[in-house]
């Protein structure tokens, strides 16, 4: 059992990255690090985080967006050395953990209530 948390502390990511607080029905900018052959580019990739699941550093979320009117889902892990940020964008208010409906929905009944987020001064 000891060498399964060795592994996971080398290959944990030593410097917390830039990431905001959100949780599902927020609308989130990721920024990711693609490799294609020898060149680096970020990508953003925007769109409703519909799940988080996972605990610790093994936590991950998904992103759903609509790319030319079709659903894309990808999942990031939350420790992942290619997440440059995470941004949100829009504070959604949902009463579930889960939005899987929205997968059935289009157009406006697909969208979701804002929730206003006052920032307070630090």
């Amino acid at each position: 059992m000891d060498l399964i948390k060795i592994a996971e502390a080398a290959f944990a990511t030593p410097d917390r990255k830039k990431i905001d607080e959100f949780g599902p029905g927020d609308t989130i900018t990721v920024a990711y690090r693609i490799k294609e052959g020898n060149k680096e580019r970020i990508q953003q990739y925007r769109g409703v985080v519909i799940k988080i699941s996972g605990h610790g550093d093994k936590k991950r979320f998904t992103v759903r967006k609509i790319s030319d009117g079709i659903g894309v889902e990808r999942i990031f892990p939350m420790e992942s050395p290619f997440i440059e940020s995470v941004t949100v964008n829009k504070y959604g208010r949902v009463r579930r953990a889960k939005l899987y409906y929205l997968r059935n929905l289009t157009g406006k009944k697909a969208r979701i209530k804002e929730r206003i987020v006052k920032k307070s001064d630090k």
